[in-house]
């Protein structure tokens, strides 16, 4: 089965479709996540779109290197990195509403920082309707809510942010069509990811590398474990023979939830893991990558992502820590945006 890119009608009526209609022509299944895995645009997605954006819309220049700092936090550094795009606003709204410096500098720029109840509600919503956070299930909230003005900012913010993705191009890690030919010879592989579809199979197809996949599931078909999950039931693939590749814990819980394997692309150090990939995935498919070696790896991945917030550590002074991220901040801007709003300490 080759990719065959689903239609905007498709995703409206029935976003999990070729999930469910996959169909197994290998013993093995490899899912990969795309952001921050194949690609290093983690943080230039953060730093020069998401972020900006959401500063625009909430008018929260004011309060720039509070938000910048919880939110890069969140998305890029924590145990939450790569979670989807509302619930990483979820995270930050809330750090931001319990830190009292925030919200004192806030006071004093005459800055709101924006309500959580309404995001909380839409994601209540989303759980109990067994939505995928994303544009569409946003759409379908706001239409029981047609007079909420939250709602159509919210809305606003990421149509705004997937309208920018194409504008901010940043190619694959070193070795990755190389490991996807591999993987393609012995596996069905599949994308799974919680950025929107159609950024998805932009960027796949942007780079030709469509033609090792067999299926994208993106925000629109729910979180990653029910991806892997869906297909697993659809195919009968045995737990052990499914791998996931990723660079955040959520793809970690997403394949360990269904007792699946995981090889980790950790922060950092991406060009590395996939130089080395060919040697592991030798292994999987011999039965020999279980146990010891797995353990071994997402040990090393672990110690990468944070799980205390600065601003909880002893001696933590913001302006310092706005600064380590500093330089990371210029570079993205001089290279890929240079005339952004960007504040520089």
């Amino acid at each position: 089965m080759d990719f065959v890119k689903l239609t905007d009608e498709q995703i409206k009526h029935d976003p999990e479709q070729q999930l469910k209609n996959f169909k197994r022509t290998k013993d093995f299944l490899v899912a990969i996540d795309t952001d921050g895995c194949v690609t290093d645009n983690m943080s230039g997605k953060q730093m020069l779109i998401f972020h900006p954006q959401y500063m625009e819309f909430y008018q929260l220049w004011d309060m720039e290197s509070y938000f910048r700092e919880v939110a890069e936090y969140y998305n890029l550094f924590s145990v939450q990195r790569g979670c989807n795009r509302f619930l990483a606003i979820q995270y930050t709204l809330r750090a931001l509403h319990l830190r009292l410096d925030a919200r004192k500098a806030a006071e004093e720029n005459n800055v709101e920082i924006p309500a959580q109840e309404p995001l909380d509600k839409y994601i209540e919503y989303c759980e109990k309707n067994k939505l995928g956070l994303g544009n569409p299930s946003l759409v379908k909230y706001l239409n029981t809510m047609p007079k909420d003005l939250y709602l159509y900012k919210l809305l606003g913010w990421s149509e705004a942010v997937n309208r920018m993705f194409p504008y901010i191009k940043i190619p694959p890690f070193e070795n990755v069509e190389e490991c996807l030919k591999i993987m393609a010879e012995k596996a069905d592989v599949m994308v799974v990811s919680q950025t929107p579809y159609e950024d998805l199979v932009n960027f796949w197809g942007d780079n030709n590398l469509l033609k090792y996949i067999k299926a994208i599931a993106g925000q629109e078909m729910g979180k990653k474990g029910h991806h892997i999950e869906t297909v697993k039931k659809a195919c009968g693939y045995a737990e052990s023979n499914i791998l996931m590749l990723g660079d955040a814990d959520g793809d970690l819980k997403a394949v360990k939830q269904n007792n699946g394997l995981f090889y980790p692309i950790p922060a950092g150090i991406e060009n590395e893991a996939w130089k080395k990939f060919p040697g592991y995935f030798e292994k999987f498919i011999n039965s020999a990558y279980a146990g010891e070696t797995e353990k071994m790896l997402i040990e090393e991945f672990s110690a990468v992502l944070l799980k205390t917030p600065p601003w909880e550590e002893k001696g933590y002074v913001h302006a310092d820590a706005y600064r380590v991220k500093q330089e990371t901040r210029k570079h993205l801007y001089k290279k890929l945006h240079p005339a952004g709003k960007l504040l520089v300490l």
